[in-house]
């Protein structure tokens, strides 16, 4: 048997990219797609889209031309006050007069605040038709078209986060309490072996239904995993060390698990054995052995207590395996 880590935890998920979405702030119509293809890589902030704007710009040369004149009338509203003042302090005007042309002022003055926030409002609403990349990413969708009317809060684009592949798995509520962010997990790869990552947030909330909640990990470097695809994986609940033997080292016989131990006289005893969890081709005995017995690792199921057997040195490939395999 080989020593391991153990705290292991086996589970199933779906592999996924951390994602981004682009959507329409308003109803309008793409007037240019900057895309080039749908697996085109961008950094941050670069220009995707834009659409059309012709609504936008009428609307704000009409208010810029509302903040112009709001802002002649103020000039205007402000020099009769001054001259009103003027006379009603020489006593050639009654001060209602004086009064009168200072709420006239004050009234334009806030006309042109007035037009002047709706300037920036319908500058605002133009600056929309640009549509800019959230963050630096692979865009993976394009749902709009050249020429097509989108309305408000439709998606325009989804993006791949930085590229990231994430392994999102589902644990059962015992299983998902146990769990914390910053846990190793080692997914399994289509062409074997295994990949390493990290979990990077645990749902707060479970399904109600079923009882179950999903934990999301970062695949920093993902090797042949692909989006989409379904992948076994385990993560890591904590450190200890397990005794593990191969798959082919196990006869069960009567429900019951049995190992054959060699002695030194090349007979072998056979010993009933707890076992516990799968390692890949290895799984774990929790009892029956104490770790320093030679195991007999092929051709179990055709021995008997007593037999004599020929030990053979065993091939490189069966060495020690690394630790949590």
């Amino acid at each position: 048997g080989w020593p391991a880590r153990r705290g292991l935890r086996a589970a199933n998920g779906r592999l996924g990219r951390a994602s981004a979405t682009a959507a329409s702030a308003s109803a309008r119509r793409a007037s240019c797609v900057r895309l080039s293809s749908r697996s085109s890589t961008f950094p941050c902030f670069t220009t995707l889209l834009r659409l059309d704007t012709r609504t936008q710009d009428a609307r704000l040369a009409e208010a810029e031309a509302a903040v112009a004149e709001a802002r002649a009338n103020l000039t205007v509203a402000e020099r009769k006050a001054r001259r009103v003042g003027e006379l009603a302090a020489q006593r050639l005007m009654s001060q209602q007069d004086a009064d009168e042309a200072d709420a006239a002022r004050t009234s334009a003055r806030s006309r042109l605040d007035t037009a002047t926030a709706s300037r920036d409002s319908a500058r605002v609403q133009r600056d929309f038709a640009v549509v800019r990349a959230p963050v630096a990413g692979v865009v993976s969708a394009r749902s709009v078209q050249p020429g097509q009317v989108v309305s408000a809060g439709s998606e325009l684009l989804r993006l791949i986060r930085d590229g990231r592949l994430e392994w999102r798995a589902e644990l059962a509520q015992a299983d998902l309490l146990r769990v914390g962010e910053g846990a190793a997990v080692f997914v399994q790869s289509p062409v074997g072996g295994e990949v390493p990552g990290q979990v990077r947030r645990v749902s707060p909330a479970l399904d109600a239904q079923r009882r179950i909640g999903t934990i999301y990990a970062d695949l920093p470097e993902p090797g042949d995993l692909r989006a989409g695809m379904f992948a076994q994986g385990r993560i890591a609940l904590g450190e200890g060390s397990a005794l593990l033997v191969p798959m082919d080292a196990l006869a069960r016989r009567d429900g019951r698990a049995h190992v054959f131990v060699v002695g030194d006289d090349g007979r072998v005893q056979e010993r009933v054995v707890e076992t516990g969890a799968v390692f890949g081709e290895r799984i774990e005995v929790r009892s029956g052995l104490d770790g320093s017995e030679r195991v007999v690792t092929r051709g179990a199921g055709f021995l008997g207590d007593g037999d004599l057997v020929r030990v053979v040195d065993a091939p490189a490939a069966t060495a020690q395996p690394d630790a949590g395999h």
